[in-house]
């Protein structure tokens, strides 16, 4: 179990469950564009905000923004210990830096006694792409070199008795930020942000970060994670929602199940499952609840009898399902507005105990 710390109210490592975090990427001095990106983020599931904070210009909004947050805001900040100071100065539930890149010990020894002060978590990170050079230089694999980094970064902040600490390694490459994982959760009790850092666009980039932050998951590693897309940062949020959901980590949510459609699929199944998952995207349903939607009978009830509801197809007619067990029937136009129904029941029956 990691050391306990709490971004605003949410609670990272401990017995919390596992948080998702994304980055808005709005202009930093616009502070209205960023709390409507917040918003719409907070709407998607995110539980945790990060706002780079570029330079002093930037601090009036972020102040503005931190007051206004419907979720707890972490500061982003490199190069420059000024910004990080006036960040939680301005009201930063947490700070994110790479020491490396902050400007020297005196410099970091000053934010270290601000954030004990303000009782303000720091976020360290260490990226592959910004090792330096000394780690490069030591004849380490990269995953070991990153968590020896690492491993200094953090004695440093040790002795001068700061423990509010969560931790990062991220790589573009999976096999490095898995492996880097994997040892620094061994030698280091802090919790660990998982992420797969610059992995691309919606696809490829969705795929490199299920492969790199899943396997850490279901290794039982990893209390917050954020998935990192060239996308709209929404969609970094629903790809992290599935990943937690097939990792049997989510707390809330929908887990669509669909066959991949054969010959025998008497029904356009392909629009049906995107339509159904449009439709009921927003929900928010304790548990999580799992959902299949078959196209036949061979991947009806029988294969799906672990979905809490379903619908599945025959040459003639759907058939309504809870638990593998049929539970009524209805025609191929009607069965998706019956089935978004039976969802909605399970939502009501779930939020009033």
């Amino acid at each position: 179990m990691k050391r306990e710390i709490f971004i605003g109210k949410v609670g990272i490592g401990g017995t919390h469950p596992v948080s998702v975090q994304s980055m808005t990427n709005t202009p930093a001095e616009d502070a209205e564009a960023t709390l409507k990106q917040i918003r719409r983020l907070k709407g998607a599931g995110c539980d945790i905000v990060r706002v780079a904070v570029p330079a002093k210009s930037a601090l009036k909004a972020f102040r503005k923004i931190t007051a206004r947050s419907p979720l707890p805001v972490i500061a982003d900040i490199h190069f420059d210990a000024a910004l990080a100071l006036g960040a939680m100065e301005s009201g930063a539930h947490g700070i994110r830096i790479n020491p490396g890149n902050i400007g020297g010990n005196e410099k970091l020894k000053a934010i270290v006694r601000l954030a004990a002060q303000k009782k303000i978590p720091i976020r360290i990170g260490v990226n592959s792409g910004s090792l330096e050079k000394k780690y490069q230089r030591a004849g380490l694999a990269p995953a070991e070199a990153m968590v020896r980094s690492l491993l200094d970064k953090i004695k440093f902040f040790e002795d001068q008795h700061f423990f509010d600490l969560k931790i990062s390694l991220k790589s573009h490459d999976v096999r490095e930020t898995v492996a880097a994982n994997r040892l620094a959760d061994r030698q280091c009790p802090y919790p660990l942000h998982l992420g797969v850092t610059e992995a691309g666009s919606f696809f490829s980039g969705s795929i490199r970060s299920a492969l790199g932050i899943g396997s850490l998951l279901l290794d039982g590693i990893g209390n917050t994670i954020r998935v990192s897309l060239t996308a709209n940062p929404v969609r970094e949020i629903r790809v992290a929602r599935q990943i937690l959901l097939a990792a049997g980590l989510a707390r809330s949510g929908i887990e669509v199940i669909s066959c991949p459609t054969c010959a025998r699929t008497s029904v356009d199944l392909i629009p049906l499952v995107a339509e159904f998952e449009k439709l009921v995207g927003r929900l928010r349903i304790p548990g999580p609840v799992r959902v299949a939607i078959m196209g036949c009978e061979v991947n009806g009830p029988g294969e799906a009898r672990d979905a809490d509801i379903g619908l599945a197809f025959s040459r003639r007619h759907g058939f309504l399902f809870k638990k593998g067990r049929i539970v009524g029937k209805t025609s191929a136009g009607e069965g998706l507005d019956l089935l978004v129904r039976m969802v909605r029941e399970l939502q009501s029956e779930k939020a009033n105990g």
